[in-house]
């Protein structure tokens, strides 16, 4: 690594943790100084093979850093958050962002005051399939969204809303940019004592009405958006990275056809374009792709969603 790269530290090193460290090994620009977790075992297999150091506390990491990322339980990433942001460090927390509204606001007082930068592992927002889309996006009247995976014992602290709907709620809220009118939703919590599918109906100022689905106990993974407006249709696949647009073509005679197929689409992995946007806007002192105050946007209406799943029962 040269001596220009950003030293950055990963907490917590579970699951989704274990990904932030092995794409910071070896990402542009970007040293992996320490892998961090309480249970020891993890922290060392997330070091193994790599220059960072194993540790069990956070405290390990004073003077040691440029940047953080908090992969921690949900609960507790304002815990670890919070001294990062006193300091002064820069951090991408792991979505939802916190646990509540009062922990999100919390961390973005933190950042203000201390004037550095927060931001938010909205994953999908640098999917290539939906960035190679958007551009193609104007309008939209109707948006409809599944997200289904097969249940796991990994996030069961939170409803399925807050794990994995949200991912679609950020992308909507920054596609839209419209306050909400209206929301519908129920949910049921089936293999555990939280909500494990969800629906829920949003209606926005635009007029734009948009239909999601999210659930953990389905047998197949699906992660597709549809974006239905005016003379045309788009729809992304986020896991195989596809997407089409289809368009009405109406000709000199009046004549109608329907064309279009396939958008190339150049693949990348998601998460390796977070975290090189987010070493970049370290390093450049520049808003984040997702920043702290869109990923509140995000758990704000979540919450909402929740609560009128919470009214329904």
């Amino acid at each position: 690594m040269t001596e220009h790269s950003l030293r950055v530290a990963v907490v917590g090193v579970g699951h989704v943790g274990s990904h932030h460290a092995r794409i910071l090994s070896s990402l542009a620009g970007a040293e992996l100084v320490a892998a961090v977790d309480i249970d020891e075992g993890s922290a060392i297999r997330a070091a193994r093979g790599t220059s960072a150091k194993a540790e069990t506390d956070v405290e390990a990491l004073k003077g040691r850093v440029d940047a953080v990322i908090v992969a921690v339980p949900t609960k507790n990433h304002l815990e670890v958050a919070r001294p990062l942001l006193n300091a002064g460090i820069p951090v991408l927390v792991e979505k939802p962002m916190a646990s509540n509204l009062a922990e999100a606001d919390e961390m973005l007082a933190l950042a203000k005051h201390s004037g550095t930068c927060l931001a938010v592992g909205h994953t999908e927002r640098f999917n290539p399939a939906l960035t190679t889309t958007l551009p193609l996006v104007d309008k939209p009247r109707f948006i409809e969204v599944h997200r289904l995976g097969a249940h796991t014992s990994r996030s069961l602290d939170i409803d399925v809303v807050f794990d994995v709907m949200i991912h679609d709620l950020d992308v909507i809220l920054n596609v839209l940019n419209s306050d909400v009118v209206s929301i519908e939703a129920v949910g049921v919590p089936i293999l555990s004592d939280r909500i494990d599918i969800a629906n829920a109906r949003i209606r926005f100022e635009s007029g734009c009405v948009v239909n999601l689905t999210a659930s953990r106990i389905s047998r197949e993974r699906v992660r597709k958006i549809r974006f239905f407006q005016s003379g045309s249709y788009l729809s992304v696949d986020y896991v195989k990275q596809q997407a089409e647009h289809w368009r009405l073509l109406v000709d000199e005679e009046g004549e109608s056809t329907i064309e279009g197929g396939p958008i190339e689409v150049t693949g990348g992995e998601p998460l390796e374009r977070e975290l090189a946007d987010f070493v970049l806007a370290v390093r450049d002192n520049r808003n984040p792709g997702v920043s702290g105050a869109e990923g509140r946007r995000a758990l704000a209406l979540a919450e909402q969603i929740t609560k009128r799943i919470t009214d329904y029962v």
